[in-house]
């Protein structure tokens, strides 16, 4: 099961997204605190819909809380579009912790410090990012991938 991390997620709709997209994908979803909104289904509903229920999501107060619970620090792999290496030059195994920023700024040096593999998506230079539900999608799709093929 792949654990997919959002720090400090701003926009509930992409929040919601991405737990539904968890639920598909049989992941678990780790929010670390603060965010830009209250979780309920008011926030939840258009994008979660009723699928938050069968969600396997965890709460962290912060950083150092949600590091106490990582057993291998050499499998946390945080996306950032600064990074050098793509997601795609990645060997991905079951219960890696994929670890994205907050919609507006991404994640802080602080944490990109905290742990050494950092990943991009190749994209036009056009754009300065994706949305973070697609950027979610797109690395759990390629790691889902990877693993299944080592079944």
């Amino acid at each position: 099961m792949l654990n997919i991390v959002l720090v400090e997620p701003e926009i509930p709709n992409n929040t919601g997204n991405i737990g539904r997209l968890c639920v598909g994908t049989e992941s678990r979803l780790h929010l670390i605190h603060p965010f830009g909104f209250v979780i309920n289904d008011k926030n939840l509903k258009r994008s979660g819909l009723d699928y938050w229920v069968h969600l396997d999501v965890t709460e962290y107060q912060n950083i150092t809380e949600w590091k106490a619970n990582i057993p291998d620090f050499s499998r946390v792999f945080l996306m950032s579009s600064h990074a050098e290496k793509s997601y795609l030059e990645t060997d991905f195994q079951d219960g890696d912790w994929l670890v994205f920023g907050k919609e507006s700024k991404g994640l802080s040096e602080a944490v990109l410090n905290e742990f050494p593999n950092h990943l991009t998506i190749p994209m036009s230079p056009l754009i300065r990012s994706f949305n973070i539900a697609n950027s979610v999608a797109f690395i759990i799709g390629e790691a889902k991938r990877q693993i299944s093929l080592k079944i």
